[in-house]
């Protein structure tokens, strides 16, 4: 996401705010020192022993308070985190478009790999974007597209960059 919100925050008109919550802590903190990128709010949510209801349950609560006081227009999510799965949650409770940033992979199985295939689903599931890593014409494009509304918009992407758009119904995207 680093390189998405670098690109973001090249724009002015686009108010830009990164929440993180701390799931998976010391990687984080490696590469938002690498990209340079502060967060707007940490949530640090992990705690000893703590299950996946536990973060599920504290990410919710979590971004429901940045979620009231910001009022974002939408709110990106990535990958196939309980983070993830949690904040789109919370987003479509505040009534929020959710944008999923690596859409679509699949294995099809929702135990392997777990939890992360259920989350990846559910994510996308609640997403009005999708913003996949494949081309349409890969698996994992074609595999979203069947878990997802045919008039549903995506993007896919070369590399976590913006690179090229590709629109399933024409006038999607402007």
């Amino acid at each position: 996401m680093c390189p998405l919100v670098l690109e973001l925050k090249k724009h002015r008109d686009i108010k830009t705010i990164v929440c993180l919550t701390g799931q998976h802590r010391e990687m984080l903190d490696q590469v938002m020192k690498a990209f340079s990128v502060a967060a707007d709010y940490d949530l640090n949510i992990m705690k000893d022993r703590q299950t996946l209801t536990g973060i599920t349950t504290a990410v919710m609560e979590g971004m429901e308070s940045v979620l009231i006081k910001e009022k974002p227009d939408i709110v990106l999510v990535h990958g196939d985190t309980t983070t993830s799965y949690a904040a789109a949650m919370a987003a479509f409770y505040q009534k929020i478009p959710v944008g999923h940033v690596e859409a679509g992979l699949r294995t099809g199985n929702i135990y392997s790999p777990y939890p992360e295939e259920m989350n990846r689903l559910l994510s996308d599931r609640i997403s009005t974007y999708y913003f996949a890593p494949t081309d349409p014409r890969q698996t994992g494009m074609s595999t979203l597209l069947k878990y997802i509304y045919s008039d549903m918009p995506y993007r896919t992407f070369d590399d976590p960059v913006l690179v090229r758009e590709t629109k399933r119904k024409p006038g999607f995207f402007h």
